[in-house]
């Protein structure tokens, strides 16, 4: 168990105090990058992508992160881990910038390990972590999505749960021609500027038959009556039990409300925007971004010319 790490800024008092991460996934859309490498370990500049999220619950004030993770999954325990001998490395060569960087993932929180012995979906997942979240509610945080750290959709939600107790997801208004990818929700107002109660919710709809454009993102606060309706949830979706069809049932009760998030997002599940993830990051990183931007400029400049060159050679 590590120690949490001690912040210069006090962190609110919150009746949420647990994160869930599953972190169980294959990965084979990052093939073969994945084969002996878990997804989340993949960098997103100089840090794994997995450690943007933990530092995201940290900063919310959450400081019990349980890890729901898989086979072939080892270097994720050991990134949130100590590595002494390169501490040691580093402090004898008085590279104290580089041993903040080592020492900085295990001093986030109290980090916790589990096994999701068989890939049975998401929802199997939350259902995993019963027996450590126990009676409390609790946050669940997915690895493939980054939200900026200038943002504070968790902390909102937090907030959000604390007044309304019941679940709380994040939401996010999406082009109707992509909400086959996400889980939709239904949605009525509340009188409360973005903060919606959802009524109902169906995994990755047609287009014709969502009921809104309001796709639920990977962050959630639930309370702990969840786990009962996981229990019995039956295989949905791709054979998989679905967190969705659980939380279908439980806005059925009125008991879960929605956080709309109109701020900065990344999706490091898919090549293209993973890819645009890195650059906006390193672009904005005031070590770095000077002098790539000054490339990048270079560089889209030279892609551009050689464009036009190819369609006059084409037109002549």
């Amino acid at each position: 168990m590590n120690a949490p790490h001690s912040a210069s800024a006090p962190t609110p008092a919150r009746t949420v105090r647990k994160a869930v991460v599953p972190a169980a996934g294959l990965g084979t859309r990052f093939l073969p990058a994945t084969k002996a490498t878990p997804k989340e370990m993949l960098p997103v500049v100089d840090k794994p992508a997995i450690q943007y999220v933990v530092e995201e619950a940290a900063a919310a004030g959450l400081d019990d992160v349980l890890m729901v993770t898989g086979r072939h999954k080892r270097a994720i325990e050991d990134h949130f881990d100590n590595a002494f001998e390169l501490e040691q490395a580093l402090a004898a060569k008085g590279d104290s910038v580089r041993l903040d960087a080592v020492r900085d993932p295990a001093r986030l929180a109290d980090i916790h390990h589990i096994r999701q012995r068989d890939p049975l979906g998401l929802g199997h997942a939350v259902l995993c972590a019963r027996n450590h979240v126990g009676d409390q509610p609790f946050a669940v945080l997915l690895g493939d999505d980054l939200i900026d750290p200038r943002e504070t959709l968790l902390s909102r939600m937090l907030d959000v749960r604390d007044r309304h107790e019941g679940s709380v997801v994040a939401l996010m208004e999406v082009d109707p021609s992509q909400i086959h990818l996400y889980g939709c929700a239904a949605v009525e107002p509340t009188g409360e500027d973005g903060v919606v109660r959802v009524t109902g919710l169906v995994e990755k709809p047609s287009p014709e038959n969502a009921p809104s454009n309001y796709a639920v993102i990977g962050r959630y606060v639930l309370e702990p009556g969840v786990f009962d309706v996981l229990e019995r949830t039956p295989p949905g979706r791709g054979g998989e039990i679905q967190l969705t069809d659980a939380l279908q049932e439980l806005a059925g009760r009125g008991t879960v409300h929605g956080v709309v998030f109109r701020g900065r997002r990344y999706d490091t599940g898919d090549k293209a925007d993973y890819l645009r993830t890195v650059v906006r990051l390193a672009c904005e990183r005031p070590d770095l971004g000077p002098e790539f931007v000054a490339w990048l400029k270079e560089f889209v400049a030279g892609l551009t010319e050689a464009e036009r060159s190819g369609r006059e050679r084409f037109a002549a």
